[in-house]
């Protein structure tokens, strides 16, 4: 294939990534209609047809999914080597893609992103937020945050919040009229709302655990949701016990918005990291941002300087905003 024609593989690549033309179009700067002629004129010079077009979606055939495995990571290394050659500059610049789920962007990144950006105004973040697992290397994302004991061997992972406790709550209304739980089996006399894990398509089912008793209550309800800022909502509106992360609920029950049953069998798990492929170079940018989200073992939470990237895998917790156990 000519030289001039990679642009246009860069196009397929982005198109293919977003699954959308409106959003790659947008990422590269051009007009829909150019992006669309674009992928057209590679699609007839190549022979084959690499997207399935329709009028809600856009899909990669056999062909482009090949393509895409096989070609978006060359394109991905050289950017980065290009980014850190131009690290030799004196400035700290770059841009960083990650992926997160909902919780994991309101709770740990955006308050950290708040304190470093400032400070380093050419330094880029483009923040994805997902409600499902996503393979970060075959997305080109440079890094992703999730809970989660099995990350991939060759992933390096970053602890970057503290343990995080789960919530059974409801709202005083509702208990009023549905009495509050003493037990697990007494769930089942309750109106319970529902989280479906995005990954595998099965509602999560809430773990319980008193000293040695450990029990995975399934639960039923009329209302199901893929994120636990809507589970928490239902909550509040008195429609049933959500079971989510204490944190998220935390404001609501100390306005009295929200009662906390089950406490004492509400187990803790191990809060959230930060990882990334472990062949991945990892920019002065990407650093400054793995030691500003770092969890420091003291609990004390500060912005550090650039420091060598220290890595510290181990299990992780299973309960957030999307199916954490993946």
């Amino acid at each position: 294939m000519p030289r001039e024609n990679y642009n246009d593989l860069m196009a397929f690549i982005a198109v293919a990534r977003e699954r959308s033309f409106t959003r790659a179009a947008a990422q590269l700067g051009v007009s829909q209609s150019a992006l669309s002629h674009t992928i057209r004129a590679l699609e007839k010079k190549m022979g084959v047809r690499l997207l399935t077009r329709t009028t809600r979606s856009v899909s990669t055939t056999e062909v482009g999914e090949r393509l895409m495995q096989n070609v978006a990571h060359h394109f991905h290394e050289i950017e980065a080597e290009l980014a850190a050659v131009g690290e030799l500059r004196d400035s700290v610049a770059g841009t960083i893609r990650i992926c997160v789920s909902e919780n994991g962007a309101e709770t740990v990144l955006w308050p950290r992103l708040a304190e470093l950006l400032p400070r380093y105004p050419e330094i880029k973040v483009e923040v994805c937020v997902e409600p499902r697992f996503t393979d970060i290397v075959a997305q080109n994302y440079d890094m992703g945050i999730r809970l989660g004991d099995e990350l991939a061997e060759d992933m390096n992972s970053v602890r970057i919040s503290a343990d995080m406790q789960v919530a059974i709550v409801g709202a005083p209304a509702y208990l009023a009229s549905h009495p509050a739980p003493m037990k697990p089996e007494d769930l089942a006399d309750h109106e319970c709302i529902n989280l479906r894990l995005m990954s595998h398509g099965e509602l999560y089912p809430w773990a319980l655990k008193k000293g040695e008793q450990q029990i995975d209550a399934r639960v039923e309800g009329q209302l199901v949701f893929n994120d636990t800022r809507q589970v928490l909502q239902a909550a509040l509106a008195g429609l049933g016990l959500g079971y989510v992360p204490q944190e998220v609920a935390r404001q609501y029950v100390a306005s009295g918005q929200l009662q906390q049953v089950l406490e004492d069998w509400c187990p803790t798990f191990t809060g959230y990291y930060l990882y990334f492929p472990s062949r991945r170079h990892l920019s002065r940018a990407m650093t400054l941002l793995i030691e500003a989200l770092r969890y420091p073992a003291d609990g004390k939470l500060k912005t550090a300087g650039v420091n060598s990237t220290r890595t510290d895998g181990g299990p992780v917790g299973i309960i957030d905003g999307h199916c954490t156990n993946d």
